[in-house]
């Protein structure tokens, strides 16, 4: 199993509501869940001085190449211009 953890940061609410309504559907085609979403309550550290980011997603793929070929896929990088109006994204993959 590995999850996709994304760090957002917000800049375009309807944006944002227009990529969420369909980046679901591109998560299920790859076997992917989407576990957990929400906001940051508090940052405790920033020592790697990460860019600002408020809000959060975690997705769970079956394996590593599953969530390879989700982010890559045709069907996701179509929402990419929505998604790049709607904010600044840090996404990125860990292996459990």
């Amino acid at each position: 199993m590995v999850k996709v953890i994304g760090l957002m940061e917000l800049s375009d609410k309807a944006a944002f509501e227009e990529y969420r309504s369909q980046v679901g559907q591109t998560i299920e085609l790859y076997k992917g869940v989407i576990r957990n979403r929400g906001s940051i309550a508090e940052l405790f550290w920033n020592e790697l001085g990460s860019a600002p980011f408020n809000t959060f997603v975690e997705l769970e793929f079956p394996s590593a190449q599953d969530a390879h070929t989700w982010a890559n896929s045709h069907e996701y990088q179509a929402l990419v211009p929505i998604r790049s109006k709607a904010m600044k994204l840090t996404l990125f993959s860990v292996v459990i």
